[in-house]
């Protein structure tokens, strides 16, 4: 039953992205390091290393994922203190992850948080616009 669910909520997630604006990938890949996360912090408060690990793993992939994704010649100052922030989460899911800090990841997810709170105010005519059909 557990395999149907997690099947059908891939396929689901799966069709959202396809016709997602790439504003909103953005917004679901923030959504979505901040459910791996609270998901690694309990599995760390529950002793389960195992899940701790995958949830980790997956919260650090789309943090590495969004940080690959800045373009810093057109994106300038704000790309370039996204990048310093991305690195900084990412060197802090490690230490969590070494230190079974839950506080460390509450830490990352309070960043993501504000980051995720600042794109959602971009406003909707701006949600298809790329560097390259703007001239950049």
């Amino acid at each position: 039953m557990r395999s149907s669910l997690q099947t059908y909520k891939k396929v689901s997630v799966d069709s959202q992205i396809s016709s997602a604006s790439p504003h909103k990938v953005v917004q679901m890949l923030m959504a979505g390091s901040i459910e791996y996360l609270i998901e690694a912090k309990v599995a760390m408060k529950q002793g389960n290393i195992s899940l701790k690990g995958e949830s980790l793993g997956k919260a650090l992939d789309i943090i590495i994922s969004l940080r690959n994704c800045l373009s810093m010649d057109d994106g300038g100052e704000i790309a370039k203190n996204l990048d310093q922030l991305y690195e900084f989460m990412i060197t802090q899911i490690s230490t969590a992850n070494q230190k079974n800090s839950p506080q460390t990841i509450d830490n990352v997810i309070d960043i993501i948080r504000e980051i995720k709170s600042a794109w959602d105010q971009i406003p909707q005519e701006y949600h298809y616009l790329t560097s390259a059909n703007i001239n950049m």
